[in-house]
């Protein structure tokens, strides 16, 4: 019995000191204040053209193109003519429709798809001596100009619209060199007119054909050719070729050649008249010749035979001068 009573009082014991302790959470609970939300570190609207919650750097004015103003219309076609050939053409809007002159890679054709479009649109332009041209379009019954030239951007940016700080476009095949750079390249050489190379060149039917120099800069090589014509018989040129091939072939044997293709030409020579001459700069990836090959430059007269060729051994590519300096005024 004695055993009884305490086993009884030992249980209401515990159940006692659980009640205490849970009504003791609750009013702990319940006198608890709520934790206040704080405004995020990051909003979730941008607000004055911060991009990314002004974690990123704003473009400023002096960063931007200016873009030139371009009307058009569709029952014309306005045409823009560059310094230079055309490599890319973006269109932006299918309000447009924009295409190179058939024969002329340096001109653009632009008209409206569809009459009195509203919404102004862009186009950009790209050209092979790394320029790039943006115009803003919009559509007009007869548009102001109908024919409009590009000027040259060989000068300060000032004067032709353009920031002085813009960066130059660079093209695959020209490797790491501006095609700004190369084009400057070409025309020093070509005012400079020096003869380099005196020992290379041909001489036929009243036609002289030499290479004046080579020259070297940033893995690109320069040849400075000149045709003379001391005949009274223009010259018409047909195409110019350049190709490594054996210097000694045996016969009942296969020839093998590897034709080399001019990346850039200065002042390209279609026809030599009667007691004239004409230079023309090319513009090559840097390559070398083996031992036992050559380099072999022919010219080709248009319905004629008056063909000339001469050629180029490695130790004269590896005695190619080094360009220095720039003269182009």
């Amino acid at each position: 019995m004695k055993r009884t009573i305490m086993i009884f009082a030992l249980t209401m014991g515990i159940v006692s000191a659980n009640a205490q302790e849970n009504k003791a959470v609750k009013e702990s609970n319940g006198s608890e204040e709520k934790p206040t939300l704080t405004k995020e570190v990051y909003p979730q609207k941008e607000v004055d053209g911060d991009l990314y919650h002004g974690l990123t750097k704003k473009l400023t004015f002096d960063r931007m193109i200016p873009p030139h103003g371009l009307e058009v219309t569709y029952d014309k076609t306005v045409h823009i003519i560059f310094p230079a050939e055309v490599r890319y053409v973006d269109l932006g809007s299918p309000n447009l429709i924009a295409g190179k002159a058939d024969g002329a890679e340096n001109v653009i054709r632009v008209k409206a798809t569809v009459k009195n479009f509203k919404n102004e649109t862009n186009m950009s332009v790209i050209t092979e001596d790394g320029s790039f041209y943006t115009f803003n379009v919009k559509y007009a019954k007869e548009p102001l100009l109908l024919n409009v030239e590009m000027c040259d951007f060989i000068h300060d940016g000032e004067a032709v619209n353009r920031p002085n700080n813009a960066q130059e476009i660079y093209l695959k095949e020209l490797g790491s060199e501006s095609p700004m750079l190369v084009r400057l390249i070409m025309k020093s050489i070509y005012k400079q007119n020096k003869r380099e190379v005196k020992h290379i060149g041909c001489k036929r039917f009243g036609i002289q054909y030499l290479l004046k120099g080579i020259y070297t800069h940033n893995g690109l090589l320069y040849f400075h050719t000149e045709i003379k014509n001391q005949s009274n018989v223009p010259f018409d040129v047909d195409y110019v070729t350049w190709k490594i091939v054996d210097k000694k072939v045996a016969k009942r044997t296969a020839v093998q050649e590897q034709v080399v293709l001019p990346l850039r030409a200065q002042n390209y020579a279609t026809c030599v008249p009667g007691k004239k001459s004409e230079r023309t700069v090319f513009t090559m990836a840097k390559f070398t010749i083996p031992d036992d090959k050559c380099l072999v430059v022919e010219l080709n007269e248009k319905n004629g035979g008056r063909h000339q060729s001469f050629v180029i051994e490695n130790e004269d590519l590896v005695r190619a001068n080094t360009i220095n300096e720039l003269q182009v005024r």
